[in-house]
């Protein structure tokens, strides 16, 4: 895997790293990131030396700070040769990388950057990292995935609060709502933490981390006594599988 041109791929042993990297523009998610991104989870999830996954930001400030206003809201409606790229499935592709991913997160998380921090599996956080959805404030609406994944991870008051009202959580908030499992004072503290997070997964068998991944994945669309029955369905085949 390697570089493109909006995001950074590293590969380190069984860890992939995948840096977004607009790190001037505070890593907004632009057109080209999503086809970058496109691109990096198809490789990331058909690499079976690949165990275990880290999503960063580059720079200091942000980790993403949204999208890309300048290019989603003035683009003129694609053509036919590109509607096949506006009509992929990105945050579907994201939920479908069955390999754990950590995400680290510092500075801005917004809109876009909140959306892809929730499609990875474990969260950790620097102690000055803030989190906002001003979607509204700005005359739209999430559109990629936030009205149905923040209130999946916070209560219902408070996605109400961050979607209609624009209330930014600060890290400790974050911490305390269950959406982020650890704080870090400083980025160099977050990058080796989420290394260390993510070898230590890395380290599990793959087979069973990927059916935990999917138990819960799945399992959360699922009236209960259908999940636990995939629940089931899944543990015998982690024990036939030793």
């Amino acid at each position: 895997m390697s570089a493109f041109e909006t995001v950074l791929v590293e590969k380190r042993g069984s860890v992939a790293f995948v840096t977004l990297n607009r790190p001037k523009a505070l890593n907004v998610h632009n057109v080209q990131m999503r086809d970058d991104l496109w691109e990096v989870l198809g490789a990331v999830k058909a690499d079976e030396e690949v165990r275990a996954v880290v999503f960063q930001g580059a720079g200091d400030r942000a980790f993403c700070a949204g999208a890309d206003l300048s290019e989603f809201l003035s683009a003129p409606p694609p053509t036919e040769a590109r509607q096949v790229r506006f009509d992929r499935d990105l945050w579907g592709l994201f939920l479908s990388v069955p390999q754990p991913i950590v995400a680290a997160l510092h500075g801005y998380v917004l809109g876009s950057g909140i959306e892809i921090a929730l499609c990875c599996d474990l969260r950790l956080a620097t102690e000055n990292a803030v989190f906002g959805l001003p979607e509204v404030g700005l005359g739209i609406i999430p559109a990629a995935g936030g009205t149905q994944t923040v209130p999946r991870n916070l209560s219902r008051g408070l996605a109400f609060e961050m979607l209609l009202a624009n209330r930014w959580l600060t890290a400790q908030e974050a911490l305390a709502a269950g959406w982020i499992s650890r704080l870090v004072k400083s980025r160099e503290e977050l990058d080796a933490a989420a290394e260390e997070t993510a070898r230590g997964l890395a380290g599990r068998n793959p087979g069973l981390m990927r059916a935990a991944k999917q138990a819960v994945h799945r399992g959360l669309d699922l009236p209960l006594p259908q999940a636990l029955e995939m629940e089931r369905r899944l543990a015998a085949h982690v024990a036939g599988a030793r």
